[in-house]
């Protein structure tokens, strides 16, 4: 009677014990609970045989019941090799599902073992990230102008600068407020919608100092990658022919006229002193510059023909 039970039972046991440790095998860290579906099944086929030879030898049957005995009693014994498996979460107590239960070895619920394995859980949300969020992580986290694919990089604000010179002398503004504020800089400022470029430089520095100014020359191009996110795309325009009278200081800005020599560049955005002096030497650029808020942490400058486009 015993050995036709065991023997209905071990078919069972050994398939399900096959298709649980070959499921444990998807997932890591799960090393101890493998090694105790084994020692069960181990456990279970020493008891089978056992009882099986005292069925061979026939033995009373009362014998025969000793063997499943010891196997729990081994059980209890090394019960620690044999059951590490847990319901709970050793770290907060709640219930964990049915692949918890039989893998990761910690015995920790899905929260818990992220925050124990914070690299892993890094690794599945790098999975579950679309290209255009992978390709806006490596542009926010590059330290190195060299580290961006700039072929992919588009900006998410566009604008522009207009440098007015008259002779010896040229417009800047001491910004008041928003990006840069406390710098000085050339009149510029975004581009709107349905804009071209060149009509933005017309109307921004028109804004800003009054002046209405026409014959831009576009001499440099500029792609700002910030910490932040911000990814700006500016145009240098510059121009010596004005008219019209320069407008007081107002609320946002102050327009001013200074001696090109006498350029206060410590009083600009740390990339001004990189390319500014080619541009007033006549010469075409485009610049790459990572800032993180107001400290530029990486640029380029390279020299280009007259075609920025």
């Amino acid at each position: 009677m015993l050995l036709n039970i065991f023997q209905e039972l071990f078919t069972w046991l050994m398939l399900f014990i096959i298709l649980l440790n070959i499921s444990q095998r998807k997932y890591p860290r799960t090393e101890k609970k493998r090694k105790a579906t084994i020692l069960i099944a181990v456990d279970f086929l020493v008891v089978y045989t056992f009882i099986a030879l005292s069925s061979i030898w026939n033995l009373p049957e009362w014998v025969g019941w000793i063997f499943p005995v010891l196997g729990i009693v081994a059980i209890i014994i090394f019960r620690k090799q044999f059951w590490p498996f847990r319901l709970h979460c050793a770290e907060c107590g709640a219930k964990m599902d049915y692949n918890r239960v039989i893998a990761y070895d910690e015995n920790l619920c899905q929260e818990c073992y992220w925050k124990a394995h914070p690299e892993e859980k890094a690794i599945e949300d790098a999975k579950k990230k679309t290209p255009e969020e992978v390709l806006e992580e490596r542009f926010i986290n590059a330290d190195k102008v060299d580290d961006i694919p700039w072929d992919l990089w588009e900006p998410t604000e566009s604008c522009v600068l207009t440098y007015v010179t008259d002779g010896d002398r040229i417009l800047m503004i001491e910004k008041k407020t928003g990006l840069g504020s406390g710098y000085i800089n050339a009149p510029g400022g975004h581009i709107e919608l349905e804009e071209t470029k060149t009509e933005a430089a017309i109307r921004e520095t028109a804004e800003e100092t009054g002046l209405t100014v026409s014959s831009l020359e576009e001499r440099g191009v500029l792609r700002f990658q910030f910490k932040d996110g911000l990814r700006m795309l500016g145009y240098v325009f510059f121009t010596s022919s004005w008219e019209g009278n320069l407008i007081d200081e107002c609320e946002e800005t102050r327009p001013f006229w200074t001696e090109i020599s006498k350029l206060d560049y410590s009083r600009m955005w740390e990339d001004d002193r990189l390319w500014l002096p080619m541009a007033l030497e006549g010469k075409h650029f485009s610049g790459y510059f990572i800032f993180d808020d107001k400290t530029m942490l990486d640029a380029r400058i390279d020299e280009e023909d007259e075609d920025l486009e």
